[in-house]
């Protein structure tokens, strides 16, 4: 498939890098902070940083997903606030990414940083059906914890 990529700052492609997939097996793509100076997320707060980026999905049948980068999570406590950014088929504004600090230390977002990752993916929409029962299963309406975990 094709994603088409429209730059809203003329920082992408010199300044910020162009989203891209690092590696041949990557799922998805870094997400670049398009900022003129640095912002700070202080430690339990929140700041929306935006990309610099719109796209433009194929159709209906994908959907694009802001998720954390693993390494800002686990070493700084930096996530989208969202927990998943959903970027629907027929939106074509500025993905914007809202990032929350859960560290106990204020984190430092520089121009350019990689912010959150993008990943592509297709998209089911069921044909929905109201029932008086459900199919039983062996863990029924086993809630949290009821499988052993």
């Amino acid at each position: 498939m094709k994603l088409k990529i429209k730059a809203l700052s003329p920082k992408i492609g010199t300044e910020i890098p162009t989203p891209f997939y690092a590696t041949a097996g990557a799922a998805a793509m870094d997400l670049h902070a398009c900022i003129d100076q640095a912002v700070v997320i202080p430690a339990g707060g929140r700041r929306v940083i935006p990309t610099g980026i719109a796209i433009a999905l194929p159709s209906a049948d994908y959907v694009a997903l802001v998720f954390a980068r693993s390494g800002l999570g686990i070493k700084h406590g930096i996530a989208p606030a969202n927990c998943v950014g959903v970027i629907d088929s027929d939106y074509r504004g500025e993905i914007m990414v809202g990032l929350q600090n859960s560290g106990e230390s204020d984190y430092t977002v520089q121009p350019g940083d990689r912010i959150a990752q993008l990943m592509l993916t297709p998209v089911v929409q069921a044909e929905l059906e109201l029932v008086d029962e459900l199919d039983d299963t062996a863990r029924g309406a086993g809630g949290f914890g009821s499988t052993g975990a």
